[in-house]
């Protein structure tokens, strides 16, 4: 008897563990999702009521809900603006019926979707009104994103644009991009028919929701990556920062340890000696020397220390695919080469334009990086306050000593290196790096950078583009300069 009272107990236990399990799986592991399900009740009843407003700096209305058409299940439509729509989508997101909800409709839901206001007065205490919804306003101006869209043209590619001194993003557009509102429809053969149809699905083969302003950090960023490598001298070898690395051409196979390769400077001729000198004509050969000496230890330290191998704090939502990566292990196999490659941004180094304009940024803000966001306030249905974006040091990248030394550095690029032939007038004093990355199978194609921003004397633009999959004859400077170019000029120019 006492046996099977023994057996019952354990069976019990187990079943009470189990019960535990499952509990957590669908209460922590599973909430988001089953709190998003088009199946949920919750779900579906909150799409009998309309949601907030979303809007852009300048006050043009991109996101709302209208009365759905008649014999539809839902109330209410979400509606964007037509005349904005794609340019916006891969920031305002979508609230689809079978897709849930992305960009600033997941991240925002709690304020769009129908709520009970905040008591914050007798008045409220005492007064029995209905569900309410906010309007959530962006820190980007149509102007802006417009701008955006114009300077990249019709080229595949991402452009972002913060303001250093606060974080706040002035524009993120990325090409080829997607109209959010057959996505959105209640018609249910609309919505899937759309999305079958979709067809551009982004370069990493993502669903059209992501975007690869910010959500895709594939990309070797290439020698606009060396001014963290230049960083890194100042602040962890500055014993180095007037050491001249010899003049040589192609470093033959075998120089560093675990090379089968040659490394080679694009002009394929011979560059070196101080920082000074090679980071405005961008010498591939001396870099890679360079970063080898400053060592995989104090390289990895300076690149997390500007985000890399981290989730960035954007106020969107997050994935996998936008941590930025330097030596991570999956690539880094203990050899030489690996560093040596990675310190010129190759390699085992990837970012996303966001990465790198963080990275701009930080050198523009005397090293310190400020949190990325897209919401600068929310408003009640009476137009009441109910928050406003607070900017917020994410990172001190780097001391603003260095930040400076990197900054002149940067400049020099513009006047007399790899950037001086984009045009830049002198009254924008433009700081800035190029890059031109090998991409593809066989390095067949590269992927043309620029990270810049101005004025250098009092910064209030930060800017990183990016344009990959470029013919292998193209540089940086011709491929993605000319668009930070006109951005710089859209933003100074306002």
């Amino acid at each position: 008897m006492a046996r099977r009272i023994r057996w019952l107990g354990l069976g019990m236990v187990l079943c009470f563990f189990v019960l535990f399990l499952q509990l957590n799986n669908i209460q922590v592991l599973k909430a988001h999702q089953y709190a998003n399900d088009p199946g949920n009740p919750a779900v579906i009843a909150q799409s009998q009521r309309p949601r907030g407003v979303i809007q852009s700096a300048d006050g043009v209305i991109l996101a709302r809900s209208v009365t759905a058409p008649k014999n539809s299940d839902y109330k209410y439509e979400r509606v964007y603006n037509p005349q904005w729509a794609s340019t916006f989508s891969a920031i305002v997101g979508i609230d689809s019926p079978r897709f849930t909800n992305y960009g600033v409709e997941a991240s925002y839901n709690s304020y769009l979707v129908a709520h009970n206001k905040p008591v914050t007065s007798l008045k409220d205490l005492l007064t029995t009104g209905g569900p309410v919804t906010d309007t959530i306003t962006l820190t980007i101006s149509t102007k802006m994103q417009a701008a955006a869209k114009a300077a990249l043209g019709g080229q595949t590619g991402a452009l972002v644009a913060l303001d250093p001194q606060t974080g706040a993003v002035l524009a993120m557009y990325s090409n080829p991009t997607y109209d959010p509102n057959p996505l959105v429809s209640v018609n249910p053969t609309t919505e899937s028919d759309a999305f079958t149809a979709d067809t551009h699905i982004n370069l990493t083969g993502f669903a059209p929701f992501t975007s690869m302003a910010y959500q895709d950090s594939f990309f070797s960023p290439g020698s606009t990556f060396k001014t963290v490598t230049t960083a890194a001298v100042y602040d962890h070898a500055p014993q180095l920062i007037n050491t001249s690395i010899p003049y040589t051409g192609p470093i033959a196979p075998g120089y560093f340890k675990g090379q089968t390769t040659s490394i080679s400077n694009d002009s394929g001729g011979k560059c070196g000696g101080p920082i000074s000198i090679m980071l405005p004509e961008s010498c591939d050969t001396g870099y890679a020397i360079l970063g080898s000496m400053v060592g995989a230890p104090s390289m990895t330290t300076e690149a997390e220390g500007f985000g890399f191998n981290q989730q960035p704090p954007i106020d969107l939502p997050h994935g996998a695919s936008e941590i930025s990566d330097f030596l991570q292990p999956s690539c880094y196999q203990n050899a030489q080469v690996y560093l040596a490659f990675s310190s010129i941004g190759q390699k085992c180094t990837t970012a996303s334009a966001l990465q790198m304009a963080m990275v701009a940024s930080a050198f523009a803000d005397n090293g310190v990086i400020m949190t990325p966001h897209v919401m600068d306030e929310i408003r009640d249905s009476d137009g009441n306050l109910v928050t406003q974006y607070q900017p917020t040091p994410w990172k001190q990248a780097t001391s603003q000593t260095t930040a400076q030394a990197v900054t002149g550095l940067m400049q020099k690029v513009v006047t007399n290196g790899t950037a001086s032939g984009v045009g830049f007038p002198a009254r924008d004093d433009v700081a800035a790096k190029t890059g031109t990355a090998q991409a593809g199978l066989g390095n067949t194609h590269v992927n043309a950078w620029m990270i810049a921003f101005a004025p250098a004397s009092h910064p209030t633009v930060a800017i990183a583009v990016v344009v990959p999959n470029t013919r292998l004859d193209l540089l940086g400077a011709e491929v993605a300069g000319p668009v930070v170019k006109s951005m710089i000029e859209s933003v100074l120019g306002q």
